[in-house]
């Protein structure tokens, strides 16, 4: 009797053993506050209101300066830092969600363009407040998103942070340089990620022809600069292997966010009519190979 107890409870302790390593590794607390290191002391005050960071000692609390930039992505280690963000890390199948609590001060990136920069930097399943006491771009906030990743435990890959950081600068170079409003560039970026994961591109040949096929079938006219920087952004992602399987629910919400918004501000009514009408052609042209 004994020796059976023996036996079952080393078995028992073998199965916990190969559990704990078959586990993926997950953040343990629950929310991070990250400040730009330039914030005074009054705007710093102003970002906890504005965050509704009521209980300090609950709330781990860090900055992040130029060098975080420099170690993250590669940028400049002079940089001012004044974006700042709360991130609560949620249970798996939560979803990505991503505000910006104070629109007016960030200029160039939106919400969707956040979220869609953090799903290929590998951020999952998180809510994520944004929020600046001056007027920014927005760019800045991606490094402190990545080092509350960082500090709680979660190893993002550098080269997806460093591609995730590309991607947001292309969003706000077409939307500046293009005529495209910010909702129509974060609904191309989404609608192209979704065909490199239904299609698993094999070559950059491949790629440009996902690229050009949703340019045309959505009537989006670029400059031959602008229309190579997005081959060589999605071209990137495939040298990665980024499987955008795993978050296809994730780039629906956010198309779907987008078409609202367009909606609510009457933007190119027929847009979403090509979409439907694309993907319509699309599932008859599969259809049709199996008959």
């Amino acid at each position: 009797m004994t020796h059976k107890c023996k036996t079952i409870g080393a078995l028992f302790l073998m199965v916990m053993l190969v559990i704990g390593i078959a586990a993926p590794v997950h953040a343990t607390s629950g929310e991070v506050v990250i400040y730009g290191e330039q914030l005074t002391d009054q705007q710093r005050n102003e970002i906890r209101n504005i965050l509704e960071v009521s209980d300090s000692d609950a709330i781990q609390e860090y900055d992040v300066n130029g060098q975080d930039y420099a170690n993250y992505i590669n940028g400049n280690p002079n940089s001012n830092m004044y974006s700042s963000a709360k991130i609560t890390l949620e249970g798996s199948g939560a979803g990505l969600t991503v505000n910006i609590v104070t629109p007016d001060n960030i200029t160039e990136v939106t919400n969707e363009m956040y979220a869609n920069a953090l799903l290929t930097a590998g951020v999952e399943n998180a809510t994520i407040d944004v929020a600046s006491p001056a007027a920014v771009t927005g760019h800045s906030a991606l490094t402190g998103i990545y080092k509350a990743y960082d500090v709680e435990g979660e190893e993002l890959d550098k080269e997806r942070m460093e591609l995730a950081n590309d991607e947001l600068n292309v969003a706000t170079d077409l939307a500046e340089d293009e005529d495209m409003s910010q909702e129509e560039v974060s609904e191309l970026l989404t609608e192209i990620k979704q065909m490199i994961a239904d299609q698993d591109p094999a070559t950059r040949e491949d790629v440009e022809q996902i690229v050009q096929e949703k340019l045309d079938n959505l009537e989006v006219s670029l400059s031959e600069e602008d229309r190579q920087m997005l081959v060589d952004l999605f071209d990137k992602m495939r040298d990665l292997d980024i499987d955008f399987d795993q978050v296809k629910s994730q780039l629906e919400d956010i198309a779907s966010t987008v078409s609202d918004k367009m909606d609510e501000l009457g933007l190119d009514a027929g847009f979403w009519e090509k979409v439907g009408n694309f993907f319509a052609e699309l599932f008859e042209s599969i259809r049709n190979l199996f008959k």
